[in-house]
């Protein structure tokens, strides 16, 4: 049931890719709301997920260090770069959604 709903999922997405291709202003699309407005949203949102993505990979990490202390060294390496790749993602947003606002 899970693949199917997510084939639906990503079939209704490129579908509704053309309609992102229209020419036009933020502002025009969504009246009262500037292009700053929806940039800070759009930075909220993806600062919160990677947020909680951030606390399931700590948490994970010092539940397998709690349940095997001996592999904190194997364990503790993977976790950082995790977190790095995390709030990368983060970092990307930012950049893009600044670019996207500056127009």
């Amino acid at each position: 049931m899970n693949k199917k709903l997510l084939f639906i999922a990503l079939i209704a997405m490129l579908l509704a890719t053309p309609a992102f291709a229209q020419t036009g202003d933020a502002a025009k699309a969504a009246p009262g709301i500037g292009n700053w407005s929806l940039a800070a949203i759009g930075l909220g949102i993806a600062a919160g997920l990677c947020g909680l993505g951030q606390g399931k990979v700590g948490a994970a990490a010092l539940e397998g260090i709690a349940r095997n202390p001996g592999a904190q060294a194997k364990i503790f390496t993977p976790m950082i770069l995790g977190l790095a790749f995390i709030e990368s993602l983060t970092l990307f947003v930012w950049v893009m959604l600044f670019l996207y606002a500056s127009k």
